[in-house]
């Protein structure tokens, strides 16, 4: 249901769409709404919006949320490569058949670490330049 309100909202007129336009679109309970729309506030997919004189909450898709969700995933790569890092210390002696899975796991959160702070920036250095691709128009493939 999260990625069906992202998916809604990401393509929605207007773009601020209420809980009850979502469960209408989705078909879905407005409960269900409620929980998910709370879920990915939280998580900042999205916003919460009020409109002069209208008591109702609406909801849309928070501008840059890609990027900052992005951002959000390095401090948890580090935690896993160091996981990994501490499970590798203890099992220093063992076999290399045994240390396979922490040894796979470290050299991919290490690779990812190192990896995604020169990413993120090349990602901004072109954004701030204009430099994206362009989105594409037509048919889909």
């Amino acid at each position: 249901m999260a990625g069906r309100i992202v998916g809604a909202l990401l393509v929605a007129d207007p773009p601020e769409q209420s809980a009850d336009q979502l469960a209408q679109t989705l078909h879905a309970s407005r409960s269900s709404i409620s929980t998910m729309t709370r879920l990915l506030e939280g998580t900042g997919l999205i916003d919460r919006v009020s409109k002069p004189a209208d008591r109702r909450l609406y909801y849309r898709n928070r501008p840059d949320a890609w990027h900052q969700r992005t951002l959000d995933a390095v401090d948890p790569i580090r935690r896993m490569r160091t996981l990994a890092e501490k499970g590798l210390r203890l099992m220093e002696g063992a076999s290399p058949e045994v240390l396979r899975g922490l040894v796979d796991m470290y050299q991919f959160y290490a690779y990812w670490e190192r990896s995604m702070p020169r990413m993120i920036a090349a990602w901004e250095d072109a954004r701030d330049r204009g430099d994206l691709p362009e989105p594409p128009t037509g048919e889909p493939p």
